[in-house]
């Protein structure tokens, strides 16, 4: 009796690690075959310009918005803590680090995931299920070259300047509360963000976001074509694209920052 009470639960325990390591497989494959095909020809450059437009372009609405709140509210939060201790002074150093080196990526990144993660793998999704990707390989097309090269270079090409896009928004959203709602001097708050600006927080915001932008359209890709079963399928891959992406996105920041920051 006992002995069968082990067998099921290690049944149990083992089925889903059993399903993990099959899907972290199927997932290393696709990375390395998806590599290969990324940096080999033919290169389709018509669509990496229209991946580019739909990743970049039409992201910056949202990428701009979710910044310049993002500094304003990190402006007041800043002074609320500070004024306490007599450091208002540092609010202007606080909103350039907190933006560049976090926010900016961060958000931006998980902003393009739940709008371009989803999108990729629906569309992908659906050509798989209805059978277009396969019309592609009856065509003699490659789908990883035609597909997923040109949406993972875009990932990795345009997140950089979306988020380029954000440090400068979202610093003149802390600009904005710091001048006209808490009243600091104009050339003071200008000159304290210039003073403190770095490169390294620049460059690891940069970094970030061209991993970031890489693990989206990894996801979004990947989910897509592994879909299957008609709509429901397809569903399903759109969700567990943008929250894989997320976690990624969260597990990485945290990778990245340990790279450049620790000590």
């Amino acid at each position: 009796m006992i002995a069968k009470q082990i067998e099921n639960f290690l049944r149990t325990l083992g089925k889903p690690l059993l399903k993990f390591i099959i899907s972290l497989g199927n997932l290393s494959f696709f990375i390395l075959k998806a590599l290969y095909h990324a940096i080999t020809p033919p290169f389709y450059v018509k669509n990496f310009v229209k991946q580019v437009l739909e990743i970049g372009f039409y992201s910056v609405p949202v990428v701009g918005l979710t910044t310049i709140f993002a500094g304003m509210v990190i402006a007041l939060q800043t002074y609320s803590g500070f004024s306490k201790y007599g450091a208002e002074s540092a609010v202007a150093n606080v909103v350039l680090i907190s933006v560049t080196r976090e926010l900016a990526p961060v958000l931006s990144a998980l902003m393009v995931a739940g709008r371009i993660g989803a999108a990729m793998a629906a569309e992908i999704g659906t050509m798989k299920v209805t059978e277009q990707i396969d019309a592609l390989v009856t065509l003699s097309t490659n789908p990883f070259k035609y597909l997923f090269a040109p949406r993972l270079w875009a990932g990795l090409f345009v997140l950089p300047l979306l988020v380029l896009f954000g440090d400068v928004i979202g610093v003149f959203g802390g600009y904005v509360v710091g001048v006209y709602k808490l009243g600091f001097n104009p050339a003071n708050y200008i000159n304290s963000t210039i003073e403190h600006l770095e490169a390294i927080g620049i460059i690891s915001g940069l970094t970030k976001a061209a991993v970031f932008g890489f693990i989206i359209a990894l996801m979004g890709c990947y989910n897509g074509y592994q879909s299957k079963g008609g709509a429901q399928g397809v569903g399903q891959a759109t969700t567990n694209a943008v929250v894989s992406a997320s976690i990624l996105i969260l597990i990485f920041n945290y990778i990245i920052t340990e790279i450049f920051f620790a000590k």
